[in-house]
């Protein structure tokens, strides 16, 4: 959808990908009941988006990644994802043609590229948002911004004085420009998994992790970690004692590659390294590593800059929402979080897990409920 200088809205969705998407879902249901007569009038609602494609993230991604779940149990709300032909579960590249679909089938007003630099509360109430495309103003605010535009790269003695090349997760796309090289790979996460299998092939790679790798059972998919993370919020919301969670499993899904290079003996993880040296790094018992390149699979933290104006209250570095509805706001009744992680709804950083938050969070913003 063109651009446009701005509007007024009942509810502002902030980001394009798949928690925005699942959002506009539900904004887009209650429109439709409402043209057939089975509700009320439904909020008007537009989603702002700093891609200028439709993907989301995963247009952003490395070739070789995959999901955690087959496609049976990677979808959106509404619409199944369609089957993956290739080995393995579904591509980046897989998800990111479904996401540009789902957005094309229901029709969602996404506005693109609109990159939102400040939001602030009107004088009236409401908010007042203000874009690299004009001011929008609305009741009710929806942010999925993600993560992808904020990595986490750690500062490290001697980081300066590296005179290879460091890039971060967001900035890999695959192997062919690393063959012969020296990689040192970090991070004990997925990403830093499946980034030193894709690699092992072509490059001399070392894997670099401050604890030692954890892998979860081979049978633990996608559908299983949803269930694990939803059951663990659910109890600690009801006062019960909290499961372990999924931390309590491991760390690493072991998809297809991963399985086959660690079954290989070719993940074969390192300590933490103490600091950088101008062609390499120096562990912490005096040892060097040569380096060429180094890869931090180290993370991301929520992309929230454009929310400091409206000094929201923080709780383990991540704002602080109400406990019975974990999307939204303690600070801000209108300002809703999705698609973050389990502080503001159970797996709802994942593709199977952000609809229940979504509908909740469009139910509670609409004031009638969703179906």
């Amino acid at each position: 959808m063109p651009v446009n200088s701005g509007r007024d809205v009942d509810v502002l969705v902030i980001g394009g990908g798949q928690a925005g998407l699942a959002a506009g879902f539900y904004l887009n249901r209650l429109r439709r009941d409402e043209a057939s007569g089975r509700s009320g009038p439904a909020p008007t609602f537009a989603i702002l988006d700093a891609n200028a494609e439709p993907g989301g993230a995963w247009q952003h991604y490395w070739n070789s990644l995959e999901l955690f779940s087959p496609a049976a149990y990677s979808s959106l709300p509404g619409y199944q994802m369609p089957a993956w032909q290739g080995e393995g579960n579904p591509s980046a590249d897989h998800v990111a043609n479904y996401l540009r679909t789902y957005e094309s089938r229901y029709d969602l007003p996404v506005h693109r590229p609109v990159r939102v630099e400040a939001v602030r509360m009107g004088e009236g109430g409401g908010y007042i948002v203000d874009t690299d495309h004009g001011r929008w103003t609305s009741r009710v605010v929806i942010n999925a911004t993600g993560s992808w535009n904020t990595p986490d790269i750690p500062r490290l003695p001697g980081s300066d004085g590296f005179t290879g090349q460091q890039l971060h997760t967001a900035g890999y796309r695959g192997p062919e420009s690393y063959a012969g090289r020296n990689v040192v790979v970090v991070g004990g996460g997925n990403s830093g998994a499946q980034i030193a299998a894709d690699l092992v092939p072509t490059a001399h790679v070392t894997w670099v992790t401050r604890t030692p790798p954890r892998y979860l059972p081979d049978d633990v998919d996608g559908r299983a970690l949803f269930d694990i993370a939803t059951r663990r919020v659910k109890a600690l919301a009801a006062g019960e004692p909290g499961t372990g969670g999924v931390a309590s499993l491991g760390d690493i899904v072991a998809v297809p590659a991963v399985r086959k290079a660690r079954d290989a003996g070719l993940l074969d993880a390192r300590p933490m390294f103490a600091r950088l040296l101008p062609g390499g790094v120096q562990e912490e018992d005096g040892g060097k590593l040569d380096a060429d390149v180094i890869i931090w699979c180290t993370g991301f933290r929520p992309d929230l800059q454009h929310l400091q104006p409206l000094g929201l209250t923080l709780r383990n570095g991540v704002p602080a929402t109400d406990a019975q509805l974990p999307a939204q706001s303690v600070d801000s009744p209108g300002l809703f979080f999705l698609g973050y992680g389990d502080w503001c709804g159970p797996a709802s950083a994942t593709l199977i897990g952000v609809g229940a938050t979504a509908r909740d969070s469009v139910a509670a913003a609409a004031g009638m409920p969703v179906r």
